[in-house]
């Protein structure tokens, strides 16, 4: 059978290849730290490609398809896209957030980061710690305003037309927030492992 014919299959052939790769001995020690921003990274590319997928693809998509007179609609992609789409886009949001987390106190720096680097040892603690602060405001915009609206919009829970209305905007809105800071943050997550950005 072929992997390459379920997303489970080809998650897991991506897996294998990857570790197979790390096994090739080059004279670098991969540890835990190298396991920990693996899931990072990879979980941070399902998230944010997500995000910009919403706010640059589909949200245009749906509004062109409610304008377009006689043509298909966006039910289809309201009822089967947008679903499991939000749920990759939300546990992709958690697992970046944790293992993000789990970096930063893994080489003892959560404290200074989250304190911006305030009286911290390392140089780049404010690099990160921004780029960990923007992160978690996202991560809660992703639990608090997007997913429980966008459940209204989907009609995933009960509400009136105008709760969803309203419920509409609110996610539009929260995902347009998290589209500005997604840039200021990667900014500072790959200036904390290049010594910063503008100088």
């Amino acid at each position: 059978m072929n992997p390459l014919t379920t997303i489970k299959g080809t998650i897991i052939t991506g897996v294998v290849l990857a570790i197979v790769i790390g096994l090739i001995p080059t004279g670098v020690d991969l540890n835990e730290l190298s396991l920990i921003v693996w899931i990072h990274v990879l979980a941070g590319i399902t998230w944010i490609g997500l995000l910009y997928y919403f706010n640059f693809v589909q949200v245009p998509a749906l509004a062109a398809a409610a304008s377009d007179q006689g043509g298909p609609g966006g039910a289809g992609i309201s009822k089967y896209v947008a679903p499991r789409a939000l749920l990759w886009f939300r546990w992709g949001a958690v697992v970046t957030w944790l293992s993000g987390a789990a970096y930063l106190l893994r080489i003892g720096q959560l404290d200074d980061a989250f304190m911006l680097g305030l009286g911290a040892a390392a140089d780049n603690a404010m690099w990160i710690g921004v780029g960990a602060w923007l992160g978690t405001i996202m991560l809660l915009n992703v639990w608090v305003f997007i997913w429980p609206n966008q459940k209204k919009v989907l009609g995933l829970v009960e509400a009136t037309a105008e709760q969803i209305t309203q419920a509409r905007r609110v996610a539009f809105l929260a995902s347009r927030t998290n589209t500005v800071l997604s840039i200021p943050m990667l900014m500072s997550m790959v200036g904390y492992g290049h010594g910063g950005f503008f100088i």
